[in-house]
């Protein structure tokens, strides 16, 4: 049971990388489908959960600056509140596609006060699909690696590598894309 918390811990931290991971580990025998991807879903619903919560907070005083960091500000965010408010489908499908959408848009829905049950709904119905797709990858690839261990703790370190990996990567990529776009009017 061990190595499900772990990976409930990872997959909120480092989703997609980690539930791939997990996938593989289905793959080659050392986890259960149905609990992987019941972690991933909810790991997904309570992290964009999460997000959705900090943006319905976003009148503080003190939560103001922090959206402001996140991309969440001025112009910009009556846009996106005005877009997440008239579809809101659209929206959350598409920032489950391009995940770096994820979190302006998920504040996005919090401030715009769309009602949670609504927002939670389409979100786990978009994780459902997109956390079967990605355990389907791994699936695929679990066979392949099933002769570097049968310790299921070797593959949530692996898992963990890969996570942190992938983390590292977006966040320089979102650093990037934040100093580029600093100056361009929203």
């Amino acid at each position: 049971m061990q190595p499900y918390l772990v990976l409930a811990v990872l997959m909120l931290l480092e989703g997609p990388a980690t539930t791939v991971a997990a996938g593989s580990m289905v793959g080659a025998g050392v986890l259960a489908l149905l609990p992987v991807w019941l972690l991933a879903v909810s790991a997904d619903v309570v992290g964009d959960s999460l997000l959705f919560a900090l943006g319905r907070c976003g009148g503080h005083r003190r939560v103001s600056p922090l959206l402001a960091r996140l991309g969440v500000s001025g112009p910009r965010a009556a846009r996106l509140r005005k877009d997440v408010g008239r579809h809101l489908p659209r929206v959350v499908i598409g920032a489950k596609l391009v995940d770096i959408g994820a979190v302006p848009a998920f504040l996005a829905a919090g401030l715009a006060g769309v009602p949670y049950r609504r927002f939670v709904g389409w979100v786990a119905f978009t994780s459902s699909a997109r956390a079967a797709v990605l355990v389907a990858l791994g699936l695929l690839a679990g066979p392949h690696i099933a002769g570097i261990t049968s310790s299921p703790w070797a593959f949530v370190a692996l898992s963990a590598a890969l996570g942190a990996g992938v983390l590292a990567v977006s966040l320089v990529a979102k650093r990037l894309f934040s100093l580029r776009t600093r100056g361009v009017p929203q």
